[in-house]
């Protein structure tokens, strides 16, 4: 965008017509453009939706930019065109030069205007507005009878301290059209309110446009978004609702499982619930659903999730009656709703949903590894579905490989992921290993941290949940690797002595040439491979044992070592000591805390111990924190351990304290 748009005409769009923008790569550039023509803009940066986000927004006229992204805008525009056609409105795709030939591919799907790079901020203000006129043309958008409703919004004046609420808005929050903004953001949660506040604090620092995300009564989750008029100093608002869809009498199924989708969904908890109903719900993670995909193939990865999709349908239906609906949430969430009696028969559906996905699934001709985390959440008077299911997704992701106490939501970080990966915002600290007979740092885990610029320090188990949300983890876990590697080639001579330890995961083995990758990946460094661990926790060689043994003694022959990392959880086995070659064994921080406990409790973690060591294995305990521990894991023949009661994860000038 190389043109000031503060030259556009401000006065050609109607201050309150709303515009639809998806953009996968420059969605603020995008959006600032089409503020600056005078239009109120709702932006997003995913396609999931896309067709119910463009119909909640109100508005007529939709900008897809495919430039950089070719195939996702034409998925976009797939699935919005029927959309457009039914109620007149106006899809303008912006492409590359280099894709004009792909442009036919664009128009087959519903677009009805197009726009080339390179392009200006006015040139795209003015296209906006040619396919505006086009709307005008038609006549047809404002004569649909299932047409958007009049968009919710508001307006502050802030030299005249005035908040102006649109009727709609007024109406739903039952609040006068001029209540003040005390008044207005009493309407909101305390932590919503605080979300609030910031935005107008982001937009009274000089930024042009914002957006926060809150649940708000009657309506569900909503997006609101902020722009402020650089000429009056105005903010203008537009409610973006995102629980509540027009066409709340469909029930949209999900293409590839036959579930219903997301929307759908939400829709009819939030039906029910107006009705007065008694509402449970069981959330499903699937975790090592990636694994699979990658290692057999997207195409195998569908065939299990239809396979998922029907054994949910048929136990929901006989443990909840015919009428429990199936939704597939997200790409590996799977959702359980149903009127109950009580609490007891949720529970008890719960359970019969996790024995029946425990049971193998064959998916490429192959048995697929697969398990799962459930959550049950009954609904409580004056629930909202988004609050329902909000607590469902909070009590699932405190279920998962757990983040740290005091860790923001995983939800709340996932959008600025991919963002905080560019910046370098993510860093490497380092734990210290310590060999119990002498008292010694002899080596270091790397942990990633993330310096988030809202919630602060962020710990690894958050991190990485967030990056498997959000379907980076395979690229967090790269830039992890890279960046542990390159900060211990560079430490000073004091710690040249120290072992490296870094984590590869489930996803990182199933990718194609793994250990050549990693392999390069060392030596590009100038870490020598002779000082390096890799850590692998036993979910990365469940799929298959004979293949996780190549690729470990492969590592060994390079020169690194081996290490079963977090062993005690799950479904841990002993047939891995044996059947894999291995150098450590890390004992997980719940056994290691758990020895100061009963004797049962010790005599469990002298077993662990006492066979690692007969297969010439070293041990080391992880989540050591009192001399009480340490002092019982020195007994049963442990030799190193890390955690609090010497450091945790700490810094190169803090470890050259420790280590000396």
């Amino acid at each position: 965008m190389d043109e000031d748009f503060a030259i556009i005409d401000s006065a050609a769009a109607a201050p309150d017509t709303p515009v639809f923008v998806l953009s996968f790569r420059q969605r603020d550039e995008v959006a600032a453009a089409a503020a600056g023509g005078g239009w109120r803009v709702v932006a997003a940066r995913r396609g999931d939706g896309v067709d119910q986000r463009f119909l909640a927004s109100g508005a007529s006229v939709a900008v897809i930019d495919a430039r950089g992204a070719m195939t996702e805008g034409l998925d976009a525009a797939k699935a919005l065109g029927p959309t457009i056609e039914a109620h007149g409105g106006a899809m303008l795709v912006l492409v590359s030069q280099s894709d004009t030939v792909h442009m036919r591919h664009f128009h087959d799907a519903g677009a009805t205007h197009f726009l080339s790079s390179p392009m200006s901020s006015a040139a795209m203000a003015h296209a906006i507005r040619f396919a505006q006129r086009h709307v005008e043309r038609l006549a047809g958008w404002n004569s649909q009878a299932s047409g958007p409703a009049e968009p919710l919004g508001w307006h502050y004046d802030s030299e005249m301290r005035s908040l102006q609420l649109t009727p709609g808005l007024a109406n739903l929050l039952g609040l006068s059209e001029a209540p003040g903004v005390r008044g207005a953001m009493r309407r909101l949660d305390p932590a919503d309110r605080e979300l609030g506040w910031s935005a107008l604090r982001r937009i009274a620092s000089g930024t042009h446009s914002t957006a926060f995300a809150h649940d708000l009564a009657g309506v569900g989750r909503v997006v609101q978004h902020l722009q402020r008029d650089s000429d009056t100093g105005r903010v203008h608002a537009l409610v973006e609702p995102l629980g509540v869809a027009p066409d709340a009498s469909g029930a949209v199924r999900d293409a590839l499982t036959g579930a219903r989708d997301a929307p759908s969904a939400r829709r009819w908890i939030e039906r029910r619930l107006a009705e007065g109903a008694s509402i449970g719900v069981v959330l499903i993670g699937l975790t090592r659903f990636d694994t699979v995909n990658r290692a057999y193939g997207r195409a195998a990865g569908d065939e299990l999730l239809r396979g998922v999709s029907r054994r949910l349908a048929e136990v929901a239906r006989d443990a909840l009656g015919t009428g429990a609906i199936v939704a597939r949430i997200a790409g590996s969430e799977f959702l359980v709703a149903s009127e109950i009696a009580g609490e007891p028969l949720l529970d008890q559906a719960r359970a019969r949903l996790e024995e029946a996905l425990g049971r193998p699934f064959v998916t490429a001709g192959e048995i697929a590894p697969l398990g799962a985390r459930l959550v049950s959440v009954a609904g409580k008077r004056g629930d909202t579905a988004a609050g329902l299911l909000r607590r469902a997704s909070e009590l699932l992701i405190g279920d998962a490989p757990r983040a740290e106490d005091g860790s923001p939501p995983v939800e709340a970080l996932v959008a600025d992921l991919h963002r905080a990966l560019e910046r370098g915002e993510i860093g490497v600290l380092y734990q210290p290993q310590v060999a119990i007979a002498s008292g010694k740092v002899v080596g270091v885990e790397a942990l990633a941290r993330w310096q988030h610029p809202g919630f602060g320090e962020v710990g690894a188990e958050a991190l990485f949940a967030a990056a498997e949300r959000a379907g980076l983890d395979a690229a967090l876990s790269d830039h992890v690797q890279r960046r542990a590697l390159a900060g211990a080639a560079q430490w000073p001579s004091r710690l040249a002595h120290l072992r490296l330890s870094i984590n590869v995961t489930a996803a990182d083995v199933a990718r194609p040439g793994f250990v050549d990758n990693l392999l390069g990946r060392i030596d590009a460094s100038g870490f020598p491979r002779g000082r390096l661990t890799v850590e692998i926790t036993e979910s990365g060689i469940m799929a298959d044992l004979g293949e996780a043994a190549r690729l470990l003694s492969e590592l060994r022959t390079a020169g690194c070592r081996v290490a079963i990392d977090d062993f005690g959880t799950g479904y841990s086995s002993l047939a891995y000591l044996k059947a894999l070659p291995l150098d450590y064994l890390k004992i997980d921080k719940r056994l290691s805390q758990d020895i100061a406990g009963s004797p049962r409790d010790r005599v469990v973690v002298r077993g662990v111990i006492d066979m690692a060591r007969s297969l010439g294995l070293a041990v080391i305990a992880e989540g050591v924190e009192t001399d009480a521990q340490l002092d019982l894991l020195a007994k049963e023949g442990c030799q190193y351990f890390q955690g609090y009661l010497c450091a945790g994860p700490i810094d190169v000038p803090a470890l050259l304290t420790v280590a000396a």
